[in-house]
């Protein structure tokens, strides 16, 4: 290999960079692996006890609970609630899929509500409207699934906002809401952990909260898995007894019906490393996406991200909006810096949905948004060089 070719690759811009992370800590992560195949508790083993301790007092919660993915976190905080057939859950419509799946994996119905266009957020104004809707059996206040066609029988049960992208939503309004309504909240804080709302840390703002530990996510781990934060004890024992196919003393003395869905002791392992330099990740973070919003913000063609006073994101994503997103995307392709699409067809409009009865135009933020967003490469590990050729291909692009 030249040095030419050597020097090409250095420079090789990842939308995602998990080979820099692993560079800086392999040492660490050896001896973690090493440690568990050790002792050989490959289940629930001391790891995962010491990460549920340290992701607790991380986020400032009493209870954390490990689990095998984000996507069971969210389903079993819904099992522990009773959540099931004839309960209905708002979500967004513009996050993946694992979101409203769970709701829909219950039995129960999950009810789209429109995003903020600033955020992309659930939008607290068209949640009360939804709600409304739904208690007056009215789809002229808000678009309702048309599920048997009467709503009358559908009973308002728990909301789950999204924290997307790493911006937590905004959870003041909606706990006011939940509270006037008589509603649970479960934090969707799969891209959330790291994030910030007035002082709290996300994982903290809902009653309860699923984390993911995808690889791809702020804290990832090498494979699945998720975690559930509550303050709440009740909650705490079921998801408890929910992981170990529903646990009674043990796990021969079954006292519900459960899942197989806990933590791995390796994952759990290699998250106590990654959780050491995650504070420095955060602050590496906030730093890219300074630069890339300072660079791009004097141009109107682009839409930078919009972070309100007093929120902090952890940039899961750093996306932006642009009316000519194919041919931005094809020249950033041609200068090989990768980009993603989050999300290209929300929720309400996805063939898995179309039994809920939604139509386009139903959604108009979202619908407006899915046309126009794509995501930078975004990790602590880009350079400010990197930056640098990213938003000069971009302005480029945009301009043409």
């Amino acid at each position: 290999m030249s040095s030419k070719d050597s020097h090409s690759h250095s420079d090789e811009i990842k939308f995602i960079d998990l080979a820099a992370q692993q560079q800086r800590i392999l040492p660490q992560i050896n001896k973690a692996i090493n440690t568990v195949l050790t002792h050989g508790k490959y289940i629930l083993g001391p790891e995962v006890a010491e990460l549920e301790t340290k992701l607790a007092e991380f986020v400032g919660v009493k209870h954390c609970i490990g689990v095998s993915s984000g996507t069971d976190a969210l389903l079993m905080a819904l099992m522990a609630r009773g959540i099931g057939p004839g309960d209905v859950v708002f979500t967004t419509p513009f996050t993946f899929i694992a979101t409203a799946e769970v709701i829909s994996l219950l039995g129960a119905t999950p009810v789209f509500v429109d995003i903020d266009p600033n955020t992309f957020n659930i939008d607290p104004l068209q949640l009360e409207k939804a709600i409304l809707a739904l208690k007056e059996n009215n789809h002229a206040i808000y678009p309702l699934p048309t599920v048997a066609g009467d709503q009358s029988t559908l009973t308002p049960k728990a909301i789950i906002p999204v924290d997307l992208f790493g911006l937590p939503a905004d959870y003041d309004a909606i706990m006011r809401i939940a509270e006037e309504n008589d509603l649970f909240i479960l934090e969707d804080a799969a891209q959330g952990l790291g994030g910030v709302y007035k002082g709290r840390q996300a994982g903290s703002l809902g009653h309860a909260a699923a984390v993911s530990f995808f690889p791809a996510k702020p804290l990832g781990c090498y494979g699945d898995g998720g975690a559930v934060l509550t303050n709440d004890d009740k909650i705490a024992n079921l998801i408890r007894s929910i992981r170990v196919h529903g646990k009674g003393t043990n796990k021969y003395d079954n006292v519900r019906i459960g899942l197989n869905a806990r933590l791995h002791t390796m994952q759990a392992a290699i998250l106590l490393q990654k959780l050491k330099i995650f504070p420095e990740e955060i602050e590496a973070r906030q730093k890219v996406a300074r630069l890339y919003t300072d660079s791009l913000s004097q141009f109107d063609k682009l839409t930078t991200p919009s972070v309100p006073e007093g929120y902090s994101s952890v940039w899961a994503q750093y996306s932006i909006l642009s009316s000519n997103r194919e041919a931005i995307q094809d020249s950033l392709k041609q200068q090989n810096i990768p980009t993603a699409i989050y999300y290209a067809c929300p929720l309400h409009l996805q063939p898995a949905y179309a039994m809920l009865g939604y139509h386009k135009g139903d959604m108009p933020v979202t619908e407006d948004i899915a046309q126009k967003i794509f995501s930078l490469p975004m990790h602590p590990y880009l350079t400010s060089k990197n930056i640098e050729t990213i938003v000069d291909t971009l302005v480029l692009a945009s301009k043409d």
